[in-house]
């Protein structure tokens, strides 16, 4: 689920502590020419979504996000090959920093993403992310979750592979939230395996790129132009080992052990009590 919480009537929406502060003051400048490449490229693969028959157009997708990470400066480094067997359900989960993410996870192979709800009525994004399958949550109403966790477990049980954030926002590298538990119990539901995945962005030399990350009030454009301004920017992607649900048996246990294998990756160990803003009820 990306992007940031907004004020909704009823119902929760993740938080985290992060702000523009985590952020460096100053970047390099340019970039420009990326970004209309990028919105090229993005126009083509949205298009060709469209008309091509879906294992076409799984492949093609994939393809896509490898070229829109190529272009915007960012260079993709996977540990592992592939998040399950080829049609068997996987729930894959991984923490959350930035729009890379996103588009990293589906440079690996194809994958169907939870999303929040508002991302369908975005232009563009909106309709692709549909036409891929995306499975939309409503973060403002409670009510909705179990409907949405049956929806996941159904398409895992059709062997479907699920990319989730379970932190429910993003962070700035620097912490990292709590995994929720709520896509783990779709995962229990349907009996299939989960794949953590550690997700790190850093510099060409190895050192953390809280630039790169997309938190506070940061719109999306303001963080693409972030991105495409940096030199030498590496999204590493580490494909942890596979956890079978049986072993733990219960959602909250299983959320913990997927959290602890990506911080101990990572370095960044990720939070034991869910951070929440209860949003009120509009009069």
């Amino acid at each position: 689920m990306t992007g940031h919480a907004a004020a909704a009537p009823g119902g929760w929406v993740p938080s985290s502590p992060c702000t523009p502060d985590c952020l460096p003051e100053r970047v390099g400048s340019g970039g420009t020419w990326r970004l209309v490449v990028m919105a090229a490229l993005l126009a083509v693969t949205v298009g060709a979504a469209f008309v091509l028959p879906r294992r076409l157009r799984e492949w093609w997708l994939v393809r896509g996000a490898r070229a829109l990470l190529a272009v915007a400066g960012v260079r993709l480094v996977v540990q592992g090959e592939q998040y399950g067997p080829r049609g068997q359900g996987v729930l894959v989960v991984a923490n959350h920093q930035s729009w890379i993410d996103v588009v990293a996870l589906s440079a690996v192979s194809p994958v169907r993403l939870l999303a929040k709800h508002e991302v369908r009525q975005w232009p563009v994004i909106g309709p692709l992310a549909a036409r891929t399958g995306a499975l939309f949550v409503d973060r403002a109403s409670l009510r909705e979750l179990p409907d949405t966790v049956a929806a996941t477990a159904a398409a895992l049980r059709a062997g479907a592979t699920i990319g989730v954030f379970p932190e429910g926002t993003t962070w700035c590298g620097a912490v990292a939230g709590t995994f929720r538990r709520a896509a783990f119990q779709a995962a229990i539901d349907a009996a299939v395996p989960v794949r953590p995945v550690a997700i790190a962005l850093r510099t060409r030399d190895g050192a953390p790129a809280p630039a790169a990350t997309f938190v506070g009030d940061q719109t999306l454009i303001d963080s693409m132009r972030r991105v495409v301004a940096l030199r030498g920017l590496v999204c590493e992607l580490t494909l942890l080992p596979l956890i079978p649900v049986e072993v733990d048996g219960s959602r909250r246990a299983l959320a913990a052990r997927a959290a602890d294998a990506v911080g101990a990756t990572t370095g960044v160990p990720h939070g034991t009590v869910p951070v929440e803003v209860k949003i009120p009820v509009a009069a």
